[in-house]
C-alpha cells in the first residue's frame, strides 16, 4: 500500500506543474487562444492538455469562449491573493524598519466602510505593542488611531460611527462624552498629531499621524509605556519624517 500511495504522489505533482503551465499559457494571451496552441506552448501532448483544460474550465480557473480559452474568475481571485498578500508583507516590512527607526511600536490604520480597521502593527519582546483587550473598531473614541482617523472624517460620518460606537468610559482617563471629544477634534491643527494619555490601557501614552492616501483616512501611530512619557513627542516627529519616504516606497496602497 505504502508504495502505491507513495508512486502516486510525483504524478500528482507533474500534473499540478502541467496544468500551471497551462494557466501561464493562457495568461500570456489577453484575447485567449485555443486548446492545440495552449498544449503547444505549454509543452504537453494534446490529449493531456484537452483532459487538463476541462477540469481547469470545470473549477473556474478558464473560460471557454467561440473555440478559445481565457482566465476564469477563480484564476483572477488567486492572482488578487497573491497581491494582496505581497502588499501586506511590503507594508509589514515597512513598519518594521520605522519601528527600528524610531525605538517604538508601529500601527498602521485605516477607516474603511464604516469601521476602524487595524490593517498591521510591528512590535518587539523589548517594546511590545499596546494589548487590543477592548476592540479598537468601537472604542475609536478612546485611542490615537481612532480620534485621528475620525478627525479626517466629515461631520456626517462621525455620527453615523458614534451611533454604532458610543463615546463611553474605557478607563478612567477616556474621553469623558461625545461633545468633549468633538471639541478636541475640532481643535486639531490641519496634520497635526493626536496624542492621548491611559484613555485607553493604563501605564501607556499614544500619538498618532494622519496620512494622506487619496480619499481613504488613513493613520500611523506609536505607543510608549507612561513612564516614558517625556520621549511621546519626539518618537511621534521622527516618525512623522520618516513618513515620506514610507509613502514613495509603496505608494502606500490601501486596496489591501
Amino acid at each position: 500500500m505504502s508504495s502505491v500511495h507513495n508512486a502516486g504522489v510525483p504524478t500528482l505533482i507533474g500534473s499540478v506543474q502541467r496544468a500551471l503551465r497551462l494557466l501561464e499559457a493562457a495568461g500570456s494571451h489577453s484575447e485567449g487562444a485555443p486548446a492545440k496552441q495552449l498544449a503547444r506552448e505549454a509543452g504537453l501532448p494534446l490529449p493531456t492538455a484537452y483532459h487538463l483544460l476541462r477540469t481547469l474550465t470545470h473549477e473556474g480557473y478558464l473560460r471557454r469562449e467561440s473555440g478559445v480559452f481565457v482566465l476564469g474568475a477563480a484564476a483572477g481571485r488567486l492572482a488578487a491573493g497573491g497581491l494582496q498578500q505581497k502588499r501586506r508583507s511590503m507594508i509589514l516590512d515597512s513598519l518594521a524598519h520605522f519601528r527600528d527607526a524610531v525605538g517604538a511600536p508601529v500601527y498602521f490604520a485605516v477607516f474603511r466602510e464604516g469601521e476602524i480597521e487595524l490593517v498591521g502593527v510591528s512590535d518587539t519582546p523589548a517594546s511590545p505593542a499596546v494589548e487590543e483587550w477592548a476592540d479598537f473598531r468601537a472604542t475609536g473614541h478612546a485611542h490615537a488611531i481612532g480620534q485621528c482617523l475620525l478627525a479626517q472624517l466629515d461631520e456626517k460620518t462621525r455620527k453615523d460611527y458614534y451611533e454604532r460606537h458610543p463615546v463611553e468610559a474605557v478607563t478612567q482617563y477616556t474621553v469623558r462624552d461625545q461633545s468633549a471629544l468633538e471639541h478636541r477634534i475640532g481643535a486639531l491643527g490641519r496634520m497635526e498629531p493626536v496624542t492621548e494619555r491611559q484613555e485607553y490601557a493604563l501605564g501607556t501614552v499614544c500619538a498618532a499621524i494622519p496620512i494622506t492616501a487619496g480619499d481613504t483616512a488613513a493613520t500611523m501611530a506609536i505607543s510608549l509605556p507612561l513612564h516614558h512619557e517625556e520621549r511621546l513627542l519626539y518618537v511621534v516627529d521622527r516618525l512623522r519624517s520618516e513618513v515620506g519616504a514610507l509613502l514613495s516606497t509603496l505608494s502606500f496602497s490601501i486596496s489591501i
